[in-house]
């Protein structure tokens, strides 16, 4: 299974070779043995190992470059989505779903190039119907239409990843590089379906450099009902592109109740414990 896996990524990562965006995919090269293996099928009968090979490229992922502590700013986060929106866009419209978009499979070169990583279990339409049923991708990534028994999924068994698995995993990274690291729905585990009863709040809560426009695309990227979401890479790039072009400046003060739609709830369930601790401390202290 893991070799058929392998020989899958191999012929996904060999079709992706070509084409515009193919610079944001890691060129896959001929093992030398590879070829041999044609010459001399005998000499190759007890190979005991598959490997593939990739070409090499200086920088890191966006998930070393958060656990290193230097976060991406916001104009560099809008940028190397902006590219990774392209890259997606591409791969859909050749009919691959890459199933696991998250900062550790999303390089960035020190040439500026982004580069999506880790074909191994993108869908391509030629795997068995079990391979696609697999929950493969990374929880708090996954949209929550995959999980069986999730209310707004038409398939009480999940659905099947799709291309908006990716955008929504794409969202989720985009949230994460603007909210310092904080998820919108939290660390998921599997099948905890709780986590989405409730909007993640914007970025700009976590942090302030992030303009109210970007707030609104990133969380209409991760929201929780499907419609609501981008339908599209290319919808999401022009929404991120049109962004770009406003000046990004911090955004204005907002109004308690628009920042926290509880804190109203949470002041005043505050002063109500202060006033009843003040009518204790009368009716026990005062004298009578």
């Amino acid at each position: 299974e893991e070799r058929a896996t392998l020989a899958h990524e191999a012929w996904v990562a060999r079709r992706m070779q070509s084409g515009h965006a193919a610079v944001h995919l890691a060129r896959l090269n001929t093992w030398p043995a590879e070829d041999q293996t044609a010459e001399n099928p005998a000499e190759n009968a007890h190979a005991s190992a598959f490997y593939l090979l990739y070409d090499w490229h200086s920088g890191e992922t966006l998930g070393q470059r958060m656990r290193r502590g230097e976060p991406l700013t916001v104009a560099q986060t809008v940028a190397v989505v902006m590219q990774a929106a392209q890259v997606l866009g591409w791969l859909h419209r050749q009919g691959v779903v890459h199933r696991d978009i998250k900062p550790d499979n999303l390089h960035l070169g020190d040439d500026g190039v982004l580069r999506v990583l880790d074909l191994g279990v993108a869908l391509s339409g030629r795997e068995p119907e079990a391979t696609r049923r697999l929950h493969a991708g990374t929880p708090s990534y996954m949209n929550p239409e995959q999980w069986p028994g999730y209310e707004k999924s038409g398939d009480p068994a999940g659905q099947l990843p799709d291309a908006g698995s990716d955008l929504f995993a794409l969202g989720v990274t985009l949230y994460q590089l603007l909210a310092k690291g904080r998820l919108p729905y939290g660390d998921v585990v599997q099948y905890q379906l709780g986590r989405y009863h409730r909007d993640p709040v914007a970025p700009s809560r976590h942090n302030p450099g992030v303009p109210i426009w970007l707030d609104q695309i990133a969380l209409k990227a991760v929201a929780r009902n499907l419609t609501h979401r981008f339908e599209t890479a290319e919808e999401l790039l022009l929404a991120l592109e049109r962004g770009a072009s406003r000046p990004l400046s911090a955004p204005g003060p907002q109004p308690l109740m628009q920042r926290d739609a509880t804190a109203v709830w949470k002041i005043a369930l505050v002063v109500s414990v202060l006033v009843n601790l003040l009518l204790v401390y009368l009716l026990v202290f005062l004298p009578r």
